[in-house]
């Protein structure tokens, strides 16, 4: 624990002020995700996905951000996996960006809606034979008695489909619609800045600072 306790950096790499930042988060945040790719950053669009079963148990996980638009942030998914049944019954749910080399973290907040059959269509075919056959495959968050089960499962719908599995109908896409947005900037002495985007009632961005 003395280690743990003594694991700390001191963050100077850049800032933030709400003079700096767009009016718009979506575009403050369309920024930012450039600059992660311009930093060669890996998997710089994963993110953790927190979600609230109806029990009110919370549970997270990494997923990958396929989609960004004034709309919201898309992720695909099974919708029969734990993280599609807790949306069912909540939702909601809040997105983490860590962009630890570049000091920043981005957090989202919103309300949770599929996205329609056509778009889900279009992401499933441009994915990997593997990973459309997986789809098929895993039953996802649920018991397996062993490895061999899922590959028993994904080659006999190899047989079944050949090259063009059609996607299947518990598998598709969510779109976060955000009701908050803060953008985190690592600052020495722990001061870090941390801007936040408030959506109002008439569909604008209202602009506040928290304290670190």
């Amino acid at each position: 624990m003395t280690q743990l306790a003594d694991l700390r950096r001191n963050y100077m790499l850049s800032a933030l002020s709400e003079s700096d930042v767009a009016a718009d988060p979506i575009r403050q945040f369309q920024t930012w995700f450039d600059e992660a790719l311009q930093a060669k950053l890996p998997e710089p669009n994963a993110m953790t996905l927190a979600t609230v079963h109806a029990d009110g148990q919370p549970s997270a996980r990494i997923v990958l951000l396929k989609g960004m638009d004034a709309n919201g942030f898309t992720f695909f998914t099974n919708y029969e996996s734990r993280k599609g049944l807790d949306l069912q019954a909540n939702p909601r749910a809040a997105l983490l960006f860590h962009w630890v080399q570049l000091e920043r973290q981005v957090r989202v907040e919103g309300i949770v809606e599929k996205v329609d059959e056509a778009e889900s269509d279009a992401y499933y075919a441009s994915r990997p034979l593997g990973s459309r056959l997986g789809a098929w495959a895993s039953e996802q968050s649920r018991e397996v008695p062993g490895r061999d089960v899922l590959e028993a499962r994904e080659a006999d719908f190899r047989s079944k489909f050949g090259e063009n599995p059609p996607r299947p109908a518990h598998w598709g896409g969510y779109r976060v619609a955000p009701t908050w947005i803060e953008f985190w900037q690592g600052r020495p002495s722990r001061l870090h800045d941390r801007i936040g985007y408030r959506k109002q009632d008439d569909g604008s961005w209202n602009i506040v600072r928290l304290s670190p």
